[in-house]
């Protein structure tokens, strides 16, 4: 993976106290969503909740949906602490970058905090057997509804 040094470091402000859900699963996993998922569509949604489906992504076009469900219980599924139901759309053109790192990990974090920003964060072995992260960031996709209003990110349940 080619690196460079940015000149202006954008702060997200991501931090760990702010994260609501919390996933880690084998890239094996995403990597077969991603594949049968129809990325052509404008934005991904993702949906993690304590309650079955636990985690969905799903992509909505003109043809139809399509959807990718995993229960907490799977045996590709690490580590899952979901406090609550949320439910956020981001554009594919956003993530789409991301999934180069996604092609060479074993394992992704999926990380969102109150805001509805989404960390995948990515494991990777390289040739010396050593462990490096590559961690990306995206904003929740902020699209308008007929009111001129901005769309807010869905929460269910309870904040503890």
């Amino acid at each position: 993976i080619r690196t460079f040094e940015a000149d202006d470091t954008l702060d997200f402000n991501f931090t760990s106290a702010n994260v609501v859900n919390k996933i880690i699963l084998h890239s094996e996993c995403l990597r077969e969503a991603f594949s049968e998922l129809d990325l052509s569509n404008e934005s991904l949604e993702v949906l993690m909740s304590p309650d079955a489906p636990h985690l969905r992504l799903s992509t909505f076009g003109s043809i139809g949906s399509s959807h990718a469900d995993y229960p907490k219980d799977s045996d590709m599924v690490d580590c899952f602490e979901c406090r609550q139901t949320q439910c956020n759309k981001y554009k594919v053109a956003l993530i789409k970058p991301s999934t180069r790192a996604l092609h060479i990990s074993s394992k992704v974090s999926l990380r969102v905090d109150t805001r509805g920003f989404l960390s995948l964060q990515y494991m990777i072995k390289n040739e010396d057997g050593n462990v490096c992260f590559v961690e990306y960031l995206c904003g929740p996709d902020e699209d308008v509804d007929g009111d001129g209003d901005r769309e807010e990110p869905t929460w269910n349940g309870d904040e503890t």
